[in-house]
Parts: C-alpha cells; structure tokens; sequence
C-alpha cells in the first residue's frame, strides 16, 4: 500500500510505514516540502494511488465533498508521543491496509481504528 504522509506528522512514520513494507512519502520528501498546498498533495495522492495521512481537517471535508484524497487515514489522537503513535498505529497496520481494501476513509484514535467511509 501507497502512504503520503502529511506536514504534521512526523517524518519517522514513513520509516515504519516502510519497515512494515508499504511504499511511503513524506511532505518534506516533496518539491515544496511541507509548503506543498492540499491541492498538490490531493493530486498526488490521485496520480500514485497513495492514502493520504493526516491530522487536518481541511482533507476530511475535502474527501466527503470531493472524494479528495480518494483514501484518507485521518489521526485523530490528540497531542501523542512519536513513540506512543508507533506503538498504537504499528500492530493495527495490518488492519489498516485491510480495511482500505473495501473502505476510503479511516479513523485512528487511541482506542483504535474506526471505518468513517
């Protein structure tokens, strides 16, 4: 599975994304880096077939109105340590990807996953 990750997120997330053996971008690894607009990062995500991944809301109601991002992992943890997103966000990644399989937007919170579209 294809992942864009997101400004605020951190980097170190496409290293476990591609550990677990998924294909992984960060913002920063992009032309405009994290200056690239929503627009960019949506059409992006079109081009390469890439979940986009995020803590912004601006992509939530852009893929309910518009289907854009076409696949959106929405991180709805709050304010979490690098270490505590990894721990709750690496053994569900298996999850993840299945769910993503029949369903186009996703919820992560710290109780789970929750399928939203």
């Amino acid at each position: 599975m294809n992942f864009l990750v997101d400004a605020h997120l951190p980097r170190r997330l496409t290293a476990w994304l591609t550990a677990a053996g998924c294909n992984a971008i960060h913002t920063l690894d992009l032309p405009d880096a994290n200056r690239t607009t929503d627009e960019q990062i949506n059409d992006l995500a079109d081009r390469e077939q890439r979940v986009v991944v995020t803590k912004d809301a601006d992509f939530v109601d852009s893929h309910l109105l518009r289907r854009r991002p076409p696949k959106l992992l929405l991180i709805s943890t709050g304010n979490i340590s690098n270490r505590d997103l990894e721990a709750l966000m690496t053994p569900l990644l298996p999850d993840i990807i299945r769910e993503f399989g029949s369903h186009s937007f996703l919820e992560l919170g710290r109780t789970g996953i929750v399928v939203r579209g």
